[in-house]
């Protein structure tokens, strides 16, 4: 479907043109066939939105055009016949101390963003990264997304009942640049200025067009009361009601331990196509725990409605008690859309002991991740091959299509032979345990690197020092990894000792890079974006506080990611992303580990979801109470 969209994107007519107007619903109409939605869901395109200005179109896609046409009747992803009531509560691990999750201080309550908190656009559940209208309107923005103008509905409300204004929209802007948290004041730093056109329009203008995803962050950015909040304290933990203008309230609140939402009856938004079929419950309850066992036996007992399961263990052997076996409880393994990211044990190569490719890769050739799958993981999981695994966007399998040769062809090594043409693959067993071809090739590595082993350990050939490098961890499920891992390497002579540390202390050393390795996860979407840069960027690699965890310094990583950032249409997008997989699955970064191949819920029968989940990623939102059979 993608390819198709992407196809179609490339030579529709812009939108609001007469073309355009007559050809969109049958063009909508064929994607949405294409992706399995059916014709019922929507109501097709019926021309400009009435009332807005000139130019503003009710929706922006990153790539190509949106699926759905201005007159849409809701989501394909939800069912919009969906009942009101009814109540759902789920656990938290943790704690809180915050109702306000745009700052860096404090530990935010759960729900409060995705509830309370609405933005100008709102994210399409069909598509990979498209945004249509809910605060604003409309937007308009120049091909070159230079700029960007939004017109608000008039209609908007915060839950007190007071107008959402651009007064609103610019304070939001100001104080989320200047006390944000570090992604928005990163983004909002790119606005040159800010200008009111006229009543109920306000336009950010970029102090340059390179960057085509900054109109959407900017659709994204929370819209805050600016009567209800002032700069002089918006950096500093609350605990008292946060005035929003979303579907529910926040009802009561037992600081650390739980918060409980309560729907809007009167809420803005709720008769919009973005609205309609979703946000049903009227209760939602985040309940806090301090274990995961004791989270679980919540949800045994009753007390919790939802349940996304992690460990392939519980999910395998703990569901066998009387509320699944009676069908009180249901146990579901929808297909997810969505990348499954990259989970793995990620190399710093700031450190000497892993600035040799060849170390890396023999390291990653001793991981026996059969074995580890069988005997810890219950043979649940799949190895992950790719930064973008389980989606279009990897190049595992794939050979290079014409594009990527074309962006890669000036960095000649950056990508092995197997990579570009899609053969390769990570290191396999038979699980049994006995992984000695894998281990052959590892020491052939390092000794290549040059290693030579003395009384059953490997020492530098030339110094003497052993092969001894420490990982950081933070938690007994990453210990029982890596210790798994410090057995394979135990048998090539290769030394690995585990700290683990408390979180406060395990954060300190991420921001500073104070480690050999760490057990480490990036998440991944459809739509990647910007926080490519702050991953493997060797420029913000060499700043405190990035995500480039591996020290990743590759000019090819870097000039895949300005051509994804660049591109302008699905079909190259897809291209430039695979280019950066290969970069970075050539480069031995990291030792990828594993992915469920499925999402593991359980929930009460009396909590029904739509067959078909979103696009855009896994939410409760589309989900409602039912007591029939």
């Amino acid at each position: 479907m993608p390819a198709i969209l992407a196809m179609l994107c490339a030579v529709f007519p812009r939108r609001g043109s007469r073309l355009a107007r007559l050809v969109a619903p049958v063009a909508t109409a064929f994607v949405m066939a294409a992706a399995g939605i059916p014709a019922a869901a929507t109501d097709l395109a019926k021309g400009e939105p009435t009332g807005h200005a000139s130019g503003t179109r009710h929706a922006i896609a990153m790539h190509g055009e949106p699926l759905h046409g201005p007159g849409f009747a809701h989501f394909a992803a939800v069912d919009p016949a969906a009942p009101k009531g009814g109540r759902l509560a789920q656990g938290v691990l943790g704690t809180f101390d915050s109702l306000n999750p745009f700052i860096v201080l404090g530990v935010p309550a759960a729900g409060v963003r995705d509830l309370v908190s609405e933005s100008l656009l709102t994210r399409g559940l069909d598509e990979p990264f498209t945004l249509y209208g809910l605060l604003a309107r409309g937007v308009d923005m120049p091909d070159n997304r230079s700029e960007v103008t939004f017109e608000l509905d008039p209609n908007a409300r915060f839950s007190d009942g007071t107008p959402v204004t651009v007064d609103d929209v610019v304070f939001s802007f100001e104080v989320l640049r200047e006390k944000g948290r570090p992604n928005h004041r990163s983004y909002f730093q790119k606005v040159a200025k800010v200008e009111r056109p006229a009543d109920g329009r306000v336009r950010f203008v970029f102090a340059d067009g390179n960057d085509r995803e900054l109109p959407l962050i900017l659709g994204l950015m929370p819209i805050m009361s600016s009567k209800a909040l002032t700069p002089a304290t918006f950096d500093q933990t609350r605990l008292d009601t946060f005035l929003g203008s979303g579907p529910y309230r926040i009802a009561r609140v037992d600081p650390g331990r739980s918060i409980v939402y309560a729907r809007n009856p009167d809420w803005w938004a709720k008769d919009l196509a973005v609205a309609r079929g979703r946000f049903n419950f009227d209760e939602v309850r985040y309940e806090y725990f301090r274990d995961a066992s004791t989270m679980f036996e919540a949800f045994r007992s009753g007390a919790l409605d939802l349940r996304f399961e992690d460990d392939p263990g519980q999910w395998s052997q703990g569901y066998d008690f009387a509320a699944v076996r009676d069908g009180q409880i249901i146990k579901s393994e929808p297909v997810p859309y969505q990348p499954a990211g990259m989970m793995a044990l990620a190399f710093n190569t700031r450190r000497p002991v892993f600035a040799d490719p060849r170390v890396r890769a023999a390291l990653i050739q001793a991981y026996d991740f059969e074995f580890a799958n069988r005997t810890l993981f219950n043979g649940l999981f799949t190895r992950t091959q790719s930064f973008f695994e389980r989606s279009e966007l990897s190049s595992m399998g794939r050979a290079a299509d014409p594009e990527e040769r074309r962006l890669l062809a000036p960095f000649t090594g950056a990508v092995r032979a197997d990579v570009l043409d899609g053969s390769a693959r990570l290191p396999a067993t038979d699980g049994s345990g006995r992984n000695r071809a894998n281990q052959a090739k590892a020491l052939a590595l390092l000794a290549e690197a040059g290693f030579k082993s003395v009384g059953g350990k490997l020492v530098d050939a030339k110094t003497g020092q052993p092969l001894v490098f420490e990982i950081l961890v933070n938690s007994v499920a990453a210990q029982r990894i890596v210790s798994a891992f410090r057995a394979d390497l135990e048998r090539i002579g290769v030394q690995m000792t585990v700290r683990q540390v408390e979180g406060t202390q395990y954060q300190a050393r991420l921001r500073t890079y104070d480690y050999d390795m760490i057990l480490t996860t990036w998440p991944s979407s459809l739509s990647p974006g910007n926080e490519q840069t702050f991953r493997w960027s060797g420029r913000i690699g060499r700043e405190d506080g990035s995500f480039n965890f591996a020290g990743v310094d590759n000019p090819a990583a870097d000039a895949m990611i300005d051509a994804m950032l660049a591109a302008r249409d699905r079909g190259p997008f897809v291209s430039a992303v695979r280019a950066l997989d290969r970069v970075l699955r050539s480069g031995d970064y990291v030792i990828p580990l594993h992915h469920a191949p499925r999402h593991w819920i359980a929930h009460k029968r009396q909590v029904r979801m739509p067959p078909r989940l979103p696009v855009s990623g896994l939410t409760s939102d589309v989900w409602w109470w039912s007591n029939a059979p």
